[in-house]
């Protein structure tokens, strides 16, 4: 039985789950091979978890990207286990590794989601996607419009990067690929304004979503980030308690930049939600265990390639699973 068929019985169809494992499988190659490969290798015959190995184990942690704290964390856990269940052979220490990392990925509150979907009772609901310039947040955007739309829902989409002519540009392209309305001003306009009527449009739409693109910000640049709270609080005047969800995109190819990058977000806004993209291009996977660990915040999405199908809910158990297997 295949993983995605284990934990979502009868939710999907056969074929869509045999492409999303297909998907997530290929997606994952480089971080499968250069990481978990060489856990696999660095576990084989041993009888004992000794020096030695934990030793391996502290290098290939840290050399896929998985920072110090997190890396010891792990360490320590994986010695309390085999204190306390008296690992036998190689196999259990394999559980017992795959067991501690779930365990990571449950402590930061995310929770195994199977489709694409939002709460009923907010509409619209509104989401505000921030991130620095390149790594993939724009396209993130049209990809989970894409989503959210094949899932039934109708979106409306707002420009609200108004400082990169091609940032609009882009996300008007993805409007007519996806065929979901969208928002925008001119070049230079107030990032708020075009928020605020984003909101407005959406609600006599009677739209189910509404997502909103902000700039490609640095995230050491204080006059940028303050911008982020002007646009939440113009929102708000349409809708008292948007927007619901502000998703940070981070580019897993980028590695221990991208645990600066959510430092910085998380302290200049309150970040609910993940999206870590590029995943298919890097055998620095890792770096997914140390957000997780640092900052507590649940990881939703994952991106494995450019097409439009290839954003994925994040599904822990299904992650870890498919890390784990042959």
């Amino acid at each position: 039985m295949s993983i995605f068929k284990k934990l979502f019985g009868k939710e999907k169809p056969a074929e869509e789950i045999k492409k999303e494992e297909e998907l997530l499988e290929q997606g994952l190659e480089k971080t499968k091979v250069g990481f978990f490969d060489r856990i696999s290798k660095a576990v084989a015959g041993k009888a004992t978890v000794d020096i030695s190995f934990l030793d391996q184990l502290e290098e290939i942690l840290i050399t896929s990207d998985v920072s110090l704290q997190t890396t010891i964390k792990i360490i320590d856990r994986l010695e309390a286990r085999v204190a306390r269940d008296k690992y036998l052979n190689t196999s259990e220490l394999n559980n017992i590794l795959k067991d501690e990392i779930s365990v990571l990925l449950t402590e930061n509150n995310t929770k195994d989601i199977h489709d694409f979907s939002v709460p009923r009772d907010k509409k619209p609901y509104v989401i505000m996607v921030v991130g620095v310039n390149g790594v993939g947040k724009t396209t993130s955007i049209g990809k989970l419009a894409y989503q959210f739309k094949k899932a039934g829902l109708s979106v409306v989409l707002g420009a609200a990067d108004t400082f990169r002519a091609a940032a609009v540009d882009q996300l008007t392209i993805w409007s007519e690929r996806v065929g979901v309305p969208i928002v925008k001003q001119a070049m230079g306009s107030d990032p708020a304004a075009v928020a605020f009527d984003t909101v407005q449009s959406a609600v006599s739409r009677n739209a189910d979503v509404v997502i909103i693109d902000t700039a490609g910000r640095l995230h050491n640049k204080q006059g940028l980030m303050d911008e982020l709270t002007k646009i939440k609080r113009v929102m708000s005047k349409v809708i008292p308690d948007a927007p619901h969800e502000v998703i940070l995109v981070l580019d897993a190819t980028t590695g221990q930049n991208a645990l600066e990058q959510a430092r910085q977000f998380s302290a200049a806004t309150q970040v609910t939600a993940l999206t870590v993209t590029k995943l298919d291009g890097t055998a620095k996977g890792g770096v997914i265990l140390s957000i997780a660990d640092e900052f507590k915040i649940p990881i939703k999405y994952i991106g494995l390639g450019e097409k439009m199908e290839e954003l994925q809910v994040f599904n822990r158990e299904v992650f870890v699973d498919m890390l784990f297997s042959k």
